[in-house]
């Protein structure tokens, strides 16, 4: 089990990405982007329309394993304000048994800014809980008092593994902030090393780098810089 200390609050990270509290009994998850393939079919892009259940089954597993009694999605959980128009009936009562059996928040993110009251639960811009203010992306200014939770840039590493590296999503937390990593099955990511990420956090960090079984934690020096990154960074003799 691997846990990460939060301004007091003791979380702890799950191999499918997801965020278990277990003082509050609460799961946490971000970016399911729910119906993403179905945007990207109606516009031409030939992606399987599977996207939606399989995030379901991953989630449904991890609230099994769990045993919450609340949910907090930390936004972007629908692709696009017509994914209720989109989605099979299957699937829309896929989520609303799970929005009517627990205590669920939807917090809202840039691709779904007013969530539909077809499915359920209920919806914030963010979320004060104890010591960690939960919301969809980071803030800039972030007081020293605050512990905070957010999702929005699909976090990922790559990691110095004995001789070879491994690259794939992740946690990244500097015992101020937590980012988790996108939770929906079509979702891509942004490597850590890149300054939209890097920048928010304080220079020691640590990743938690998602196995198919266990969550391995690396410290900052582990990382490879993505090509992105290196481009930022000023060359000898630059000014």
């Amino acid at each position: 089990m691997t846990t990460v200390t939060l301004n007091g609050a003791v979380l702890t990270a799950d191999p499918s990405g997801g965020l278990f509290w277990p003082e509050r009994k609460a799961v946490i998850v971000a970016d399911l982007h729910f119906e993403k393939g179905s945007a990207f079919a109606a516009r031409g892009a030939p992606l399987p329309p599977y996207d939606t259940n399989a995030t379901l089954d991953r989630l449904a597993a991890l609230l099994q394993r769990r045993q919450p009694d609340q949910v907090i999605c930390l936004g972007d959980s629908f692709h696009d304000q017509g994914a209720g128009d989109r989605i099979a009936a299957e699937a829309l009562d896929r989520i609303r048994a799970m929005t009517e059996r627990y205590d669920w928040i939807w917090i809202t993110g840039n691709h779904d800014p007013k969530p539909d009251p077809l499915w359920g639960g209920r919806s914030m811009v963010d979320l004060v809980l104890g010591p960690l203010v939960l919301r969809h992306q980071a803030a800039a200014g972030l007081g020293s008092g605050t512990g905070e939770v957010s999702g929005h840039f699909h976090p990922k590493a790559r990691v110095k593994l004995r001789g070879r590296s491994a690259s794939g999503r992740c946690f990244i937390t500097d015992g101020h902030r937590l980012m988790l990593p996108s939770f929906g099955a079509f979702t891509g990511g942004l490597d850590v090393t890149a300054p939209q990420i890097r920048q928010l956090f304080r220079r020691r960090f640590e990743i938690l780098f998602l196995g198919p079984n266990k969550v391995h934690r690396f410290a900052h020096s582990a990382l490879i810089a993505s090509r992105i990154a290196l481009e930022t960074v000023p060359q000898a003799g630059a000014h």
